[in-house]
């Protein structure tokens, strides 16, 4: 019985000593296998180089609605703040003495006119005359100098009727172009001056106009270099894209298109920056003038670029780097060269080639130097991942 005991339990022993050797070899192997990490190649798009910039809006037009004659205000045809059209009646000003003169000056051309008759008369009288010598040759020339003058009065009298009309027709002020008008600045009743004798102008309202509408900014000098080089460049065969993108103070990306159509022509001295303007499309009337945007503009042509998530840069004192996976395994670092987003992504400007495997999960497990193992992913921007959520 002694013995069947003890031979029991040594299998016993047997059996656990030999699972014991497997269970750390697993253990060991676990514990010397590579830590994963996710790579993808970086992303290839087409994209030009774009310089940020910070512009406000300006009116394409804009002007001062002032009186052009004097006499009281008796009407007003808008409402504050709205759009008005080119033509649209705005202020009448009371034309009843206007009237008054466009009638005396009608009046007076019809008396230049009986004059010019006469003296037309009294001339054609003496030129039959003077064929019998019952006339002199000086009382000849009164005569003609009678029908000078009165053809000139004549010609005054009407000139006259034009300023009463022109005066008249001042006295109805309509918008110069379509537009948003301001507030009125004078009520009804209200004395208003205006004309070549007034020694100051009354201020009615003002309008700007909406759409298109321009955009100013200011490049810096090394700014300004990049573009004139990009344009002198192109020139050479390659198209010159002066589209600017903008976007309003909340919008994201850069969803409105201009055209850059104007460059001044020297650089300040003193501010070392010239002045530029694009002009944009407006047709729902949204923006307003005076308003802030971001914009940026084309500095190359399109070219195709590296873009990869800004989370997977690594900064190493004034360096940037990314980690990136040889086909052995092993992490290698790249210095790069990064440029502005795109879509959300870095452009690499430099250091890094299309078919390098870059980690861009796992950072904390790719050291330099070391093995790691490789999973594949895929680099897509914040706006596709977005959209991809829903139905995942």
């Amino acid at each position: 019985m002694a013995r069947g005991v003890g031979t029991g339990s040594g299998r016993r022993r047997s059996r656990c000593s030999s699972r014991a050797p497997a269970l750390g070899a697993q253990a060991g192997a676990a514990a010397s296998a590579p830590p994963p990490v996710t790579v993808s190649l970086p992303l290839q798009r087409r994209e030009a180089a774009w310089t940020d910039f910070t512009g406000r809006f300006a009116a394409v037009d804009s002007v001062d609605i002032r009186a052009q004659v004097s006499g009281y205000l008796t009407e007003i045809h808008f409402t504050d703040g709205k759009i008005v059209h080119k033509g649209d009646l705005l202020f009448i000003i009371d034309p009843r003495p206007y009237q008054t003169q466009l009638a005396h000056a009608e009046a007076g051309v019809q008396a230049a006119e009986a004059q010019l008759l006469l003296s037309n008369k009294e001339l054609w009288r003496i030129n039959a005359l003077q064929n019998s010598g019952a006339v002199t040759r000086e009382q000849l020339d009164q005569r003609v100098q009678q029908q000078d003058a009165a053809e000139a009065a004549l010609a005054q009298a009407k000139a006259a009727v034009q300023a009463a009309q022109l005066n008249l027709t001042f006295t109805h002020v309509t918008a110069p172009f379509t537009g948003r008008v301001s507030a009125h600045r004078v009520s009804v009743g209200s004395l208003v001056l205006g004309g070549a004798n007034a020694s100051a102008t009354t201020l009615l309202t003002t309008i700007v106009s909406l759409d298109p509408i321009h955009l100013d900014f200011q490049m810096s000098e090394d700014d300004y270099l990049a573009y004139e080089r990009y344009v002198h460049g192109a020139r050479q065969g390659a198209p010159v894209d002066e589209t600017v993108e903008a976007a309003l103070s909340d919008e994201q990306g850069f969803p409105r298109r201009g055209t850059l159509d104007f460059v001044d022509n020297r650089v300040d001295s003193s501010s070392g920056t010239i002045e530029a303007r694009a002009t944009l499309p407006n047709h729902d009337l949204f923006i307003a003038p005076g308003e802030f945007a971001e914009l940026r503009l084309p500095t190359s042509s399109v070219h195709t670029v590296l873009l990869v998530p800004d989370a997977a840069i690594v900064s190493d004192q004034s360096n940037k780097l990314l980690m990136t996976v040889a086909a052995d395994g092993t992490v290698v670092p790249k210095i790069v060269q990064t440029g502005g987003l795109v879509d959300g992504l870095r452009e690499i400007d430099g250091g890094l080639r299309p078919g390098d495997r870059v980690v861009i999960n796992g950072l904390l497990r790719a050291q330099p130097g070391m093995k790691v193992t490789p999973e594949a992913g895929s680099i897509a921007t914040p706006a596709a991942a977005t959209i991809a959520d829903p139905s995942e």
